[in-house]
């Protein structure tokens, strides 16, 4: 595994494994409309536990998978599922090298989590082959509306303010235009983006909130303080938790 170049959210793997659900299927669907011969070489960006990795591998029987992420739970956990049917690598998508250039980049779930996606969007454009395409889904303009301002009003309380003053937003939702400006800017053609609302009701909101959207926050706050910052979070939500997501659908190519 190659060392990543700057260090996210160090997941819990196993408890996301159990409540990703909802990204799973939204991956299934991104997975239905990518055409696939069977024998391309895939980039899967920001593979998490490995889980979407194996339905892509199911769709390449003759191909290859390259499965990237930056959490080192999660490159554990994916190493584990996958057992060498795809080249596990520990990096940063921002700053990641292949050997050689992919016919696909695929991503699930991931691309919100990076601030800078001029700079990521040139990095998946160096990686592909021309021709080679790009079908991603991530958070969008809107996304989880609601837990942000709970989250936020829950930071701005004591004993969490102290902690929290300086944090920035750990997400980046776009709105269509704006992806579509930086993908082109980075080079991509044929671009389509557009947004989809998925509302999702967790069957264990609690330990869904914690382990999807606050280990970024809850990295930044004393031992103690990590459980009752959950419980605040959570009482700013209305019951039954629903959470607002909106995915934000990309699509690209990169030049012949």
């Amino acid at each position: 595994m190659s060392r990543p170049g700057s260090h996210g959210v160090n997941w819990d793997a196993e408890v996301y494994d159990r409540i990703s659900d909802p990204q799973f299927a939204w991956a299934g669907e991104v997975l239905e409309r990518l055409p696939l011969e069977g024998d391309e070489l895939v980039l899967d960006a920001g593979c998490g536990t490995g889980r979407v990795t194996q339905l892509l591998l199911q769709r390449l029987p003759r191909g290859r998978v390259i499965a990237v992420d930056a959490s080192p739970s999660m490159v554990a956990k994916a190493e584990e599922r996958l057992a060498g049917s795809a080249k596990v690598v520990w990096a940063d998508v921002q700053e990641l090298v292949l050997d050689d250039p992919v016919d696909i980049v695929f991503s699930n779930a991931v691309f919100h989590w990076i601030p800078d996606h001029p700079r990521l969007f040139s990095t998946l454009h160096r990686c592909l082959r021309p021709g080679g395409r790009l079908a991603a889904q991530c958070g969008g303009e809107g996304n989880v509306a609601s837990l942000t301002v709970a989250i936020r009003d829950a930071g701005t309380r004591a004993p969490f303010a102290e902690h929290h003053a300086d944090i920035e937003r750990p997400w980046t939702f776009r709105s269509t235009a704006d992806a579509t400006r930086d993908l082109v800017r980075a080079g991509f053609e044929d671009v389509e983006c557009w947004l989809e609302p998925k509302p999702v009701t967790p069957a264990d909101p609690r330990a869904y909130v914690a382990t999807s959207a606050l280990g970024f926050h809850l990295e930044r706050l004393p031992p103690e303080l990590r459980e009752p910052f959950v419980d605040a979070v959570m009482e700013g939500l209305p019951e039954p938790v629903t959470l607002d997501y909106v995915r934000l659908n990309i699509a690209g190519r990169r030049p012949e």
